[in-house]
């Protein structure tokens, strides 16, 4: 039996968008399926007054602002104890059958711990397919879009906060967020490791869109919000024992370029983020993930096969091998490519991705004088004519590159310059020729 919602919304001014948000929630979601409860973080708008009428709106009134992790706390605490609970930023307009697509892909497995929905910001790759040019229009599409199908069910390693539905029986588990994190920023990424870690997954539904302003209060303090964003990750890096950019390790430049693999190496895949993402893509894929860090090691393990001895691969056995910027990050990139050739069956690809280091922006530092050797030490560098020298002479072939450029190029001013040099990043594939 699928539980009642409590509908977590934290309010902190903004009134209007809050309006939008709560209106959107009663004409497209049945009414018998949740309960609102509105934590007001001591707005000093009209927010309050316009709270107090609402007669179908469980509000608590803090006395000041306690945040994000705080305030999403006391509206748990104050929900049916029996009740699933739904993060919602009051940034946020829902569509037709957004709830109900939900539920259905968190009570489709018992292992499901929480879900959450797609929008129109791209962060955590939780972005939509499709655009809009007003709200009218939003809501057509969203109306084609939210249609249950299990297939548009990806498994992630995190879910952001703006709309996150948990069953109780996870949060009776491992605790509530982590007030720590107060006031705001990187408690989902915590609460969805420890999530993981209980056993459970976490599962984004592209079948159910939610539009999201994103964040227009909590960001209007750059200088506060920069701050925050420091402590936070260094508090989250002492808990967890690796830093938060894990969770931008997608290798989304370079996973694409795959043709129907089969048997899989995920070389340095940290915590799982690029196995699901390629799991998602190529559903029939056999993925066997390798990581020496043993504490990214223990979260990828829940949500994947993992080894963390290059002993534990089989020799002459994968199709295809993504490594992502690797080749920039260790010590001796030949060494690397040799010792995966090992793992590579004849006719299997090495597919990676980097930085292209002859491009406008690096070539624009170096003649102002601003390129800074203690910058750059800590990563190796290549052209493209590096790679591809370095490949064949390790015996691959047919080169693949594909070329991503950069969003200011017009700003770097250049007469008769070559197309390549406006490259700013490049995925590449090569093959394995016989032995």
């Amino acid at each position: 039996m699928k539980n009642k919602i409590s509908i977590i919304i934290l309010t902190y001014n903004n009134l209007n968008l809050t309006i939008d948000c709560i209106e959107s929630i009663r004409k497209y979601t049945d009414k018998n399926d949740y309960e609102i409860i509105v934590v007001d973080n001591n707005s000093t708008d009209d927010t309050k007054s316009w709270l107090q009428n609402q007669n179908d709106l469980k509000v608590i009134y803090n006395r000041e602002n306690l945040g994000f992790p705080k305030g999403c706390n006391i509206g748990i605490k104050a929900s049916a104890q029996e009740n699933d609970i739904l993060l919602l930023n009051n940034d946020t307009v829902v569509t037709t059958n957004w709830l109900t697509n939900l539920r259905k892909c968190l009570y489709s497995n018992s292992f499901i711990g929480a879900v959450g929905s797609v929008s129109n910001n791209g962060a955590n790759l939780q972005a939509c397919n499709f655009s809009y040019g007003d709200f009218t229009e939003m809501q057509q599409k969203a109306s084609q879009n939210n249609i249950s199908d299990p297939k548009k069910w990806e498994e992630k390693v995190c879910l952001i906060g703006y709309c996150m539905l948990i069953k109780r029986e996870v949060l009776n588990k491992i605790g509530f967020l982590d007030e720590a994190y107060s006031p705001g920023y990187i408690e989902d990424n915590d609460l969805s490791l420890r999530i993981i870690e209980s056993g459970y997954k976490l599962m984004l539904c592209h079948d159910s869109f939610i539009h999201h302003y994103l964040g227009t209060s909590f960001r209007k303090d750059q200088e506060r919000f920069n701050q925050l964003i420091l402590k936070n990750r260094e508090y989250f890096e002492n808990k967890w024992k690796f830093n938060v950019f894990e969770f931008d390790k997608n290798r989304n430049l370079s996973i694409f370029l795959a043709e129907n693999p089969q048997e899989v190496l995920d070389y340095n895949c940290g915590i799982g983020c690029s196995s699901l993402r390629i799991k998602y893509y190529f559903p029939k894929a056999k993925v066997t993930g390798f990581e020496k860090n043993l504490n990214k090691c223990l979260i990828s393990s829940k949500i994947n096969r993992v080894v963390s001895d290059v002993k534990q691969l089989k020799e002459n056995f994968y199709d295809t091998i993504y490594i992502g910027n690797s080749l920039e990050e260790t010590e001796s990139p030949i060494i690397l490519i040799n010792e995966l050739k090992k793992y590579l069956k004849n006719g299997g690809v090495i597919i990676g991705e980097g930085t292209n280091i002859a491009n406008l922006k690096n070539i624009n530092l170096l003649l102002n004088d601003s390129w800074y050797y203690e910058n750059y030490k800590k990563q190796n560098y290549f052209t493209k004519k590096d790679l591809l020298k370095m490949f064949q002479n390790l015996g691959f072939k047919n080169v693949t590159f594909y070329d991503y450029y950069l969003n200011d190029i017009d700003e770097i001013k250049f007469d008769d310059i070559e197309q390549n040099l406006k490259v700013s990043y490049y995925a590449y594939k090569f093959i394995k020729e016989k032995d």
